[in-house]
């Protein structure tokens, strides 16, 4: 199955948090979307690793993604070596996304930026001929470079690269961040409090994107980093938005 965008994150909730309103709006405009977790979050304070599989999946139904898979790398200890290295790599070669999306580059936590530098590395070097895996049929996979690579923004508040217009979907992310459940607040929970368990993490999901939307001239926007450079056909093609 090729898809046009792959989304990866370090736990589930990572890709949701992240860049779900740029998923919606992708998969309305036709392009097939998936999701790939590299842990099952099981170091996080609440719920359980099953739980957290049962909330990825209705979180993933509910966006409409074409699939998601879980490598089950462990939680808050996987490195970036060759093992890893290659088990990503085959992800991108099985899926053939023109466009990678990864966790931010640097982050209060350390899987966020660890799985960012694993996930652009498997990508460049999953363009080269001579790194050889196989699919889970045991057939070599053909070698494939994604044409973009771009962080998304989560916990610290990092200066976009460039921001898309979300409008009309940030409603859709906001449900899509409730499917999980036992992570967001929820008055009724008995589970400790965490960061990310505040009503005031919530709400700021929302204010995060309008405020992005603000600078650019539009309802909401979700923003990203890129450590390549970007380029434009032409300079119109840079008023598509805010004109």
């Amino acid at each position: 199955m090729k898809l046009d965008i792959l989304a990866f994150g370090a736990h589930p909730d990572d890709v949701e948090l992240g860049c779900a309103g740029t998923l919606s709006k992708s998969i309305t405009q036709g392009k097939k979307v998936g999701i790939v977790d590299l842990t099952q979050g099981e170091m996080g304070t609440r719920g359980t690793p099953q739980l957290r599989l049962e909330e990825a999946q209705k979180a993933a139904e509910l966006l409409g993604v074409a699939v998601r898979e879980n490598l089950g790398f462990r939680d808050a200890f996987f490195v970036n070596d060759e093992i890893h290295q290659r088990q990503v790599i085959q992800k991108i070669r099985a899926y053939q996304p023109e466009i990678v999306l990864c966790n931010a580059y640097t982050d209060r936590h350390i899987d966020h930026g660890k799985g960012s530098t694993l996930v652009r590395e498997a990508c460049f070097l999953s363009g080269l001929v001579k790194v050889v895996t196989q699919n889970d049929q045991g057939a070599d996979q053909a070698a494939w470079r994604p044409k973009l690579v771009l962080e998304y923004i989560q916990w610290e508040e990092i200066t976009p690269d460039i921001v898309l217009d979300i409008s009309g979907h940030l409603e859709q992310k906001i449900r899509v961040v409730k499917a999980y459940s036992s992570q967001f607040y929820n008055p009724d929970s008995q589970e400790k409090e965490t960061p990310i368990s505040s009503s005031n993490f919530l709400e700021s999901i929302h204010y995060r994107a309008r405020n992005l939307g603000r600078l650019i001239g539009t309802e909401a926007g979700e923003g990203f980093t890129s450590q390549q450079t970007l380029a434009v056909g032409d300079l119109f093609s840079l008023l598509s938005v805010t004109s």
